[in-house]
């Protein structure tokens, strides 16, 4: 696909699997059940309990793993003698990451980053969005604004208006919605919960479409990815948020498919 594909990668931050897969089963979620292979979510292994080591090891390729015993070959991977998950069907590639490998095979690549480790004020916060040919933050992509997915998708409409049609493009989005404070999309709610949290996957699902609409809307075939990067607590055996080793942290939900 490489080359003749755009690609698509989204890392819901923070979304835990327990509540993806059960507001999928409750008809919350149309716009993903309209294009998860067989209307489900995959439960996958993340590689890192938070979002910076998380994001570290998905672009050299190790993103989250499945559940069922492995080894399972990688979708891609930068080369590395030993590696026992790289296939004949893994994009290997000799750059020590992927946004420089594809930049290198004539991608654009853009970043859209959400959460504090994108945010470029802080040295920490440009490392990731560094890898990119063009990266965006504000405060409107980030944890506190309501409609900060929307705010993402405006600029990534912008950055698509500016391309030249047969250039491919790799756009990365990291949403913010799922990360505390997620109160605010439950109306009435003063504190965050696993209610809360669903209600902001509500609200990302209904911005879901016209992203998809943008990266179909080239002309050329998009592979994408969309998955969490880790999960978070809302008070299971005394934890609140993440970084720490619990089963609620590291089940992610996950999917790959191509939109035409």
């Amino acid at each position: 696909m490489i080359g003749s594909h755009d690609l698509l990668f989204v890392t819901l931050d923070t979304l835990r699997y327990d509540v993806a897969a059960t507001a999928l089963a409750e008809g919350r979620t149309p716009t993903l059940a309209a294009v998860l292979p067989g209307g489900v979510w995959e439960r996958r292994h993340t590689p890192a309990s938070f979002t910076y080591a998380a994001h570290q090891a998905f672009f050299a390729g190790f993103l989250p793993t499945p559940t069922t015993p492995g080894p399972h070959e990688r979708l891609f991977a930068a080369r590395f003698a030993g590696s026992e998950s790289s296939g004949e069907s893994t994009y290997v590639f000799d750059a020590a990451d992927l946004p420089g490998a594809l930049a290198a095979e004539g991608y654009h690549t853009v970043c859209l980053g959400g959460v504090g480790f994108f945010n470029p004020g802080a040295p920490l916060g440009r490392v990731l969005p560094g890898l990119f040919a063009e990266a965006h933050w504000e405060p409107a992509f980030g944890v506190t604004a309501p409609d900060c997915f929307g705010a993402q998708i405006d600029r990534l409409a912008t950055v698509i208006s500016s391309l030249e049609k047969d250039q491919p493009l790799f756009s990365f989005v990291n949403v913010a919605a799922l990360h505390q404070p997620n109160k605010h999309y439950l109306p009435g709610a003063d504190v965050d919960s696993p209610a809360s949290h669903a209600a902001a996957l509500a609200y990302v699902d209904g911005r879901l479409g016209r992203l998809f609409e943008l990266v179909t809307g080239r002309g050329r075939p998009c592979q994408v990815i969309i998955c969490s990067d880790h999960g978070t607590l809302y008070g299971e055996d005394g934890h609140v948020g993440h970084r720490v080793a619990h089963p609620a942290v590291w089940t992610v939900p996950y999917a790959e498919f191509v939109l035409r």
